[in-house]
C-alpha cells in the first residue's frame, strides 16, 4: 500500500523529541523546555507507540486480506524477531562500553545496574526482556505487543473490535490496581541479582498496551473502510476538538506547576495516584486521548475549517510534518530508535567523565546528535547503493 507520509513525519517528530528528552546533561538542556511534557501529560513515547499500533493494524490487516492469516502472522513475528536482534545488539554494545571505557561501570551504574553482566541470571533476564536498562524500554514492549497482535487483528477484522478494546481496558485496569503484580512479583524474584534489581523498566507494558492496542484497532478499522475519517473529522463537527481542548487546558496549569517544581507531587496526593507515568494512569490516558483527537481533527479538518486561525495552525502543523528530515527518520523509525539509545548513552558518558559543559557546548552536542540520528535511515535508503557504486568503481 502507498505510504502515508504525514504519519512518517509524525513518527519522525516523536523520535526527534524523544532524543532531546533523553539527553541527560548536568544542569539540563534548554531545548527540553520546549517539549510536550512541559505543558501536558502527553509525551512523544506515547505518540510513537500509538502510531506503531495504528500502522501495524493498517498494514497487516491488508496483508491478511491479500495473503491470509498465516502470511500476516509470519510478517509480524518476523518483525518482532528483527526488533529482538536490535534490542540485544544495543544491550551488548552498552555493556561492552561499560566494561571497556574508563570508569564505565561507575558512569552507567544508574542506567545498567552494577551486577556482573556475566551473571547468568542477569543474562537470562536481559534476554527475556525482563531487565531493561534505561531508555531501552520501547523495543521490548513493542516486541511483546507484536507477539500477541496477529489473533487480535483477525478478531478485529471479524467485527470483534469492541471485545479487543474491552480486553485491553481490563488489562490496563489490572495495572492501575496492582493486580498485575501477580505476574510482576514472581518475575522480579526470579530475575533478582546482587544489585537488588530484577524486573526493571520505565514502563509497565500491561498498562501501556492500551496505547498500542487502541492504535491497532483504529488502523485495522481504517483498512477495512469501517471509518470514514473525512466525514468523522469534518470541519463543521467541532464538538470533539473542543472537548479535547478543554481537557488539555484543564490539566495545563497542573502540568506547568509540577514540571517546574512549583508544586510537589507530595502536595497532590489524590492527583498523584491518577498520574503515575509508568502505569499510564488515568490522567495520562485522558490527556493522550484528547491530544490524539485534537491533532487528528486539526490535520484532517483544519485546512477546511471556517476559522482562519485554525487554517493557519493546520497549515503550520502539516508543513512541520512534511519536513524531509522528519519523514526520513520516520520511515525507519524502529532502527532510528535503537540508534538513538546509543547516542544517548554516549552523551551521558561524556557528561559524566568530562562535564559539566556550558550551555553552548550542550547545545552543539544536542544538534550533533540530531544530525547523527538520521544515519540509520540514510544508510537504509542510500548507503548500500552508494557502497555498491564505489565498489563497482574500484
Amino acid at each position: 500500500m502507498k505510504r502515508i507520509e504525514i504519519l512518517d513525519g509524525m513518527r519522525g517528530f516523536f523520535l526527534t523529541f524523544m532524543l532531546i528528552n533523553h539527553l541527560v546533561l548536568t544542569g539540563g538542556l534548554w531545548l527540553q523546555d520546549f517539549t510536550l511534557g512541559q505543558v501536558m501529560f502527553v509525551e512523544d513515547a506515547q505518540g510513537f507507540v500509538f502510531l506503531s499500533g495504528f500502522l501495524i493494524g493498517l498494514i497487516q490487516y491488508g496483508r491478511m486480506q491479500r495473503r491470509g492469516y498465516r502470511a500476516m502472522r509470519h510478517s509480524i513475528w518476523r518483525r518482532a524477531l528483527e526488533l529482538y536482534v536490535y534490542a540485544m545488539g544495543v544491550i551488548a554494545l552498552v555493556f561492552i562500553a561499560r566494561g571497556t571505557l574508563p570508569d564505565g561501570v561507575e558512569a552507567f551504574r544508574n542506567w545498567t545496574g552494577t551486577a556482573n553482566p556475566g551473571d547468568p541470571v542477569r543474562i537470562l533476564a536481559m534476554m527475556g526482556l525482563v531487565f531493561q536498562p534505561t531508555y531501552m524500554d520501547i523495543l521490548p514492549q513493542y516486541i511483546l505487543y507484536l507477539l500477541v497482535a496477529p489473533p487480535l487483528i483477525m478478531w478485529i477484522g471479524e467485527g470483534r473490535w469492541a471485545s479487543v478494546l474491552t480486553l485491553s481496558v481490563l488489562v490496563w485496569m489490572a495495572a492501575q490496581t496492582g493486580v498485575d503484580q501477580l505476574i510482576g512479583a514472581p518475575l522480579h524474584a526470579l530475575a533478582l541479582t546482587s544489585d537488588g534489581q530484577g524486573l526493571r523498566g520505565s514502563f509497565n507494558p500491561l498498562a501501556w498496551q492500551i496505547v498500542f492496542m487502541s492504535g491497532m484497532v483504529l488502523g485495522t478499522l481504517t483498512q477495512q473502510g469501517a471509518i470514514d475519517w473525512g466525514r468523522f473529522l469534518a470541519p463543521e463537527r467541532t464538538t470533539l476538538p473542543k472537548l479535547a481542548l478543554m481537557v488539555l487546558v484543564f490539566f495545563l496549569p497542573i502540568r506547568i506547576a509540577t514540571a517546574h517544581g512549583w508544586v510537589t507531587w507530595e502536595q497532590m496526593t489524590a492527583f498523584n495516584a491518577m498520574s503515575i507515568r509508568p502505569s499510564f494512569g488515568l490522567v495520562y490516558l485522558m490527556s493522550f486521548a484528547s491530544a490524539v483527537a485534537l491533532v487528528a481533527w486539526v490535520v484532517v479538518a483544519g485546512p477546511r475549517a471556517q476559522s482562519r486561525a485554525v487554517q493557519a495552525i493546520a497549515a503550520g502543523v502539516r508543513a512541520l510534518l512534511a519536513l524531509p528530515y522528519l519523514r526520513l527518520i520516520g520511515r525507519h523509525s524502529l532502527q532510528t530508535y535503537a540508534w538513538h539509545v546509543v547516542l544517548v548513552y554516549g552523551v551521558y558518558y561524556l557528561d559524566r567523565e568530562y562535564g559539566p559543559f556550558g550551555v553552548g557546548t550542550k547545545t552543539v552536542m544536542a544538534i550533533s546528535c540530531l544530525m547523527l540520528l538520521a544515519l540509520p535511515a540514510l544508510w537504509r535508503e542510500h548507503g548500500r547503493r552508494m557502497l555498491g557504486v564505489r565498489l563497482t568503481g574500484v
